[in-house]
């Protein structure tokens, strides 16, 4: 087929030609979104699911949804490091400039912006020139402590927002690397604007253990947020993923071609993706036929674990390596934690710290205590794919000096 009209996209967060499955939840926000713009009790969003299966495409798609209903809305990605204030505090002076209250000089503006000024401040964020003649509000958002001053700010944001009839949304990617303070500190926030009824939504997205993590953080987050999960495509919406670009390019698919990819994606949407591409960059007439996926399943198969497996891969020290290795040698999970250390030959607890360190870096996760599956669907063929499975054999190492320690604890 001509490469130029290949109508697959394969990549990070991009929009796929045909976002099939996604109905229910898309309704679900659709509704939430006018019933903040009516200024009714709504309830934010917390979508949840492994990599690749359009975490970031739903939030991007539901941002746009916002703005074409009027809402300011805001985009942000929490990075491993954490950061929050220096990531949200741009995008709160951009939204409360965007509101356009300004030139009233209206008192719920100036009182936003004192705010912003006295958290840029006590964060020692990095922002654009805020205007001049807007004194910082003694008070407010200026104390240092994340939990106190993030809902003073977001509570000001909101009432210049109510002032203006108009609403704003939030949007905040891999939510699972906000620290426990950031994350306290967000579901504070969101507590304060629903119970002062002000028109803003908080939706965010993250792997499986962030709905743990919140409920952790504060054990009234359940009931702040839904918590929808984002998983694999059931069969239907996976054809219609995979089928529909192409029948609106012309090109046909045979049952046989169809079935090949679906079972070796597993119906994983970002998957669908990469192998719809691929083939059709490959056939040569439509329909497109099973030969053709075979002719190019180790192309695809090398093309993912360079790009899409080997990133991910290439950010473990050695020791992790070893325990993700350990782990697919059991398949893909979950696992529990004392099979996974006999695999290795050592003993359960020297690989707790390891494990939590993976947690953390977001390659793996834990639904239940002492079980253990990968974030990153088929990982696990691909560590097989990458490295051998050897027995880990203890170092000798020197004693740490005072003040310091190992991570291998192996």
């Amino acid at each position: 087929m001509d490469p130029r009209k290949n109508p697959y996209a394969p990549g990070a967060g991009l929009q796929p030609p045909e976002l099939a499955g996604r109905n229910e939840l898309l309704q679900q926000a659709d509704v939430a979104m006018d019933r903040v713009l009516a200024r009714r009790p709504t309830r934010g969003m917390m979508l949840l699911g492994l990599r690749g299966v359009g975490k970031t495409v739903l939030l991007n798609r539901l941002k746009r949804t916002a703005e074409s209903k009027g809402f300011h809305a805001a985009k942000i990605e929490s990075p491993e490091s954490g950061d929050l204030p220096q990531q949200i505090a741009p995008e709160l002076r951009r939204i409360i400039y965007d509101i356009d209250v300004m030139a009233a000089a209206a008192k719920k503006a100036r009182e936003a912006v004192g705010a912003l000024v006295n958290f840029i401040s006590a964060f020692k964020v990095k922002v654009g020139e805020i205007e001049f003649g807007i004194e910082p509000k003694t008070g407010v958002a200026d104390t240092g402590i994340l939990a106190q001053d993030l809902p003073q700010l977001l509570v000001a944001v909101g009432e210049v927002a109510a002032e203006a009839k108009t609403a704003v949304a939030l949007f905040i990617d891999e939510v699972q690397y906000l620290s426990t303070e950031e994350l306290t500190a967000l579901i504070i926030a969101a507590h304060e604007v629903s119970q002062k009824e002000l028109p803003m939504w908080i939706v965010g997205a993250g792997l499986p253990q962030t709905a743990a993590l919140a409920g952790n953080a504060k054990s009234y987050a359940e009931r702040l947020f839904s918590y929808p999960e984002v998983g694999a495509l059931d069969p239907k919406a996976a054809k219609e993923a995979l089928v529909k670009p192409a029948k609106a390019n012309s090109v046909e698919y045979t049952e046989e071609a169809i079935e090949k990819i679906l079972d070796v994606t597993e119906c994983y949407p970002y998957f669908l993706q990469e192998w719809g591409a691929h083939v059709w960059d490959f056939a040569q007439e439509s329909p497109i036929k099973g030969d053709d996926v075979d002719n190019v399943m180790d192309k695809v198969i090398h093309h993912l674990d360079k790009n899409f497996f080997r990133v991910r891969f290439d950010r473990l020290t050695p020791l992790q390596q070893k325990y993700m290795r350990a782990m697919a040698e059991l398949g893909p999970g979950p696992h529990k934690t004392g099979d996974i250390a006999a695999v290795l030959g050592v003993r359960p607890s020297s690989v707790s710290v390891t494990r939590q360190q993976l947690i953390e870096k977001g390659m793996i996760w834990s639904q239940r205590h002492g079980e253990t599956a990968f974030t990153v669907p088929m990982f696990d063929s691909f560590m097989r794919r990458q490295m051998p499975l050897e027995k880990h054999v203890p170092k000798q190492k020197p004693a740490a000096k005072k003040g310091k320690t190992s991570d291998d604890k192996f």
